[in-house]
């Protein structure tokens, strides 16, 4: 594809340095908004995550409200909401109530993440499996041979990640468990998705025809994305409502040119969206040089391994944290495909590699994620990136 203009916008984590408290997370946060807001970019995302000692994004609307008021231009919004246990209700009263107090500013960036039925009896199958063959003597197979690394215009594309034994995980189970009420069961991902809609429309009405508003007038200035990482129900449900799409490189590199082709594929122009609109996300770190980029972001791996090893995200290590740690090959081969795409450099490095990103899918905005151990550290990253961007 050919070079489009793209804009940047910002994923935050709110993740927790080392060293450093859950307060200076948020305010690092509010800090890093305002500097993105200064310098250009146009979205402003904060993540949802559970039980995770090294990062704060607990409660999206909670931070959005935060960043929005501390703000006055850019949007703010979720990236993503864990719609699986949640109700459509619930999500669009939060959101409704969020763009009542900042009008046109603000995102409701839905995921399927969290869905506690299909989760659970995953978890609950994959414990089976390993105690049944345990209880039969069994010696587990060799793993399959892994594909290799390939490379589409630019972009590198590793085989795809399989967390099997995160989500057989006693942490994981747990964290399913605490985020349901006793007996409750999800709902469908496309009704809830489209309830959420019809709430914000001001058009809801129920299958007995019952009328039921969230706030009079509905909230027609949240713009709703759909993030997803591979081409499956996610995509073709975003293209099918014509809704805006974000595509996760930075969680499932390997999925991202499935994940964008199978959403034009099923794009049809609705009252949102007369074409496709598609983000592509990145994790991005840039400094002066190449090799001081580079040493920023040697702890990544070291925290992409507690995530991926079950023991929640871990607070950001420092450089030498990260040089003291002795890897197993075993562990390097378990982060190797986030290694290999974090995009780290100066940057001029960095915008030649984002921009073989955007021109391969199309993407009509790039969503950074940045973490380092010190703020100050993160904040120029983004500011070098967004002087540099500019510059195309």
């Amino acid at each position: 594809m050919s070079a489009a203009p793209a804009a940047l916008s910002v994923l935050d984590l709110t993740p927790v340095p080392s060293g450093s408290s859950l307060s200076d997370a948020v305010r690092n946060t509010i800090d890093l908004a305002q500097h993105a807001e200064q310098a250009g970019y146009r979205r402003y995302w904060l993540a949802e995550h559970h039980l995770n000692p090294g990062v704060v994004g607990t409660a999206p609307a909670v931070l959005i409200g935060a960043v929005a008021s501390a703000t006055s231009t850019i949007r703010v919004g979720s990236g993503a909401v864990q719609s699986g246990h949640r109700t459509s209700l619930s999500i669009a009263e939060e959101f409704g109530l969020l763009s009542a107090l900042h009008p046109d500013r603000i995102d409701l960036g839905l995921g399927r993440s969290g869905n506690r039925k299909a989760m659970a009896a995953l978890a609950a199958q994959i414990a089976a499996k390993q105690e049944a063959a345990r209880a039969a003597g069994e010696v587990a197979p060799p793993p399959a041979p892994t594909p290799p690394t390939t490379v589409r215009d630019g972009v590198i594309l590793p085989p795809p990640y399989r967390p099997a034994g995160l989500f057989g995980s006693p942490r994981f189970i747990l964290q399913m468990r605490l985020l349901q009420q006793a007996n409750a069961e999800a709902a469908n991902y496309g009704d809830l998705v489209e309830e959420i809609l019809a709430f914000l429309r001001d058009d809801y009405v129920s299958p007995e025809g019952v009328v039921a508003q969230i706030i009079p007038g509905g909230a027609k200035g949240v713009e709703t994305w759909l993030l997803g990482s591979t081409g499956g129900e996610t995509a073709e449900l975003a293209g099918r409502l014509g809704l805006p799409f974000a595509a996760n490189y930075h969680v499932s590199p390997s999925g991202v040119f499935d994940a964008v082709e199978g959403y034009r594929a099923a794009f049809q122009p609705s009252q949102y969206l007369s074409e496709p609109q598609i983000i592509v996300s990145a994790d991005v770190v840039v400094a002066g040089s190449d090799d001081e980029a580079r040493e920023l972001a040697s702890p990544y791996g070291m925290w992409v391994r507690s995530i991926r090893r079950a023991e929640g995200a871990i607070p950001y290590p420092t450089p030498e944290q990260a040089h003291a740690y002795e890897w197993t090959p075993e562990d390097r081969a378990l982060v190797k495909d986030r290694i290999d795409t974090q995009i780290v450099g100066s940057p001029a490095t960095v915008v030649e590699k984002l921009a073989a990103l955007r021109n391969a899918t199309g993407a009509h905005e790039l969503l950074i994620t940045t973490i380092t151990h010190d703020h100050h550290d993160r904040v120029r990253s983004y500011e070098l990136l967004a002087k540099e961007w500019s510059t195309q």
